[in-house]
Order: structure tokens, then C-alpha cells, then sequence
């Protein structure tokens, strides 16, 4: 935010969220790729950006309700440690997404969305 990186990324965005993107996560190292974007006009001018296609997937959408990074946070600790085992479901391998609408991120009632890549066992 310091740098200005979000109010372009905001400029040039077509919606009203930022995403952040969970790319290459290495289950047991704790070592992955995060990207804040914005979806945008590939015409737009990204100067400065780098300009990437997230695939078309089967999504299970989780709610945060409260403060970040908290709330996010407990959010993924339960869908991995309960909402895995207990469905017929597991990880695609695809990136997942972090979907945060304008709002105060510290507030109680702020509600954020993980959208986790999915498919059948």
C-alpha cells in the first residue's frame, strides 16, 4: 500500500476486489507463491504488472466473518483440517483465492471469501 501499488492495481481493475492468489503451495514446506491482483481488462495498461490467466475450476467457497488476518487464518486451518476429511473432496492443484471486497479488513463484521480449488476422490 505504502508504494502505491494497490491504488493502481485498483485503477486499472474492473471490479471492486482485490484477490490474493495462493500459486505453487508445497504441502509440508510451507513454501508458496502469493500474488495480490485485480481481474482486469487484458487491453487495460498493466505497466509494471505482470498479466496472468487463473483456469477455470470447481470451487468450494468458504465465508470470513472478523478482523484479518485472524479470521482468514482460522478459516484455512479448518478447511484443511475438517472440511477435507470429512467431504469426498480434496485440493485440485490449482491456485486458490482470497476474495477481499472494499471494506475495513480490521473490523468484526468484515467479510472476506477463500475459494478453494476442489475435485472428487
Amino acid at each position: 500500500m505504502s508504494d502505491g501499488a494497490i491504488a493502481k492495481l485498483t485503477s486499472i481493475g474492473t471490479g471492486e476486489n482485490l484477490l490474493g492468489i495462493i500459486l505453487d503451495m508445497q504441502p509440508g514446506k510451507g513454501d508458496f507463491t502469493y500474488m495480490i491482483v485485480t481481474q482486469a481488462d487484458l487491453t487495460s495498461s498493466a505497466k509494471g504488472f505482470s498479466v496472468s490467466t487463473i483456469p477455470a475450476s470447481t470451487w468450494a467457497i468458504f465465508t470470513c466473518v472478523g478482523p484479518l488476518p485472524g479470521s482468514i487464518q482460522s478459516v484455512f486451518g479448518r478447511i484443511f483440517q475438517e472440511w477435507f476429511p470429512a467431504t469426498g473432496y480434496e485440493h485440485s492443484g490449482a491456485p486458490e483465492l482470497e476474495v477481499y471486497p472494499p471494506g475495513d479488513t480490521m473490523a468484526e463484521d468484515y467479510r472476506c471469501e477463500v475459494w478453494i480449488p476442489i475435485v472428487k476422490k
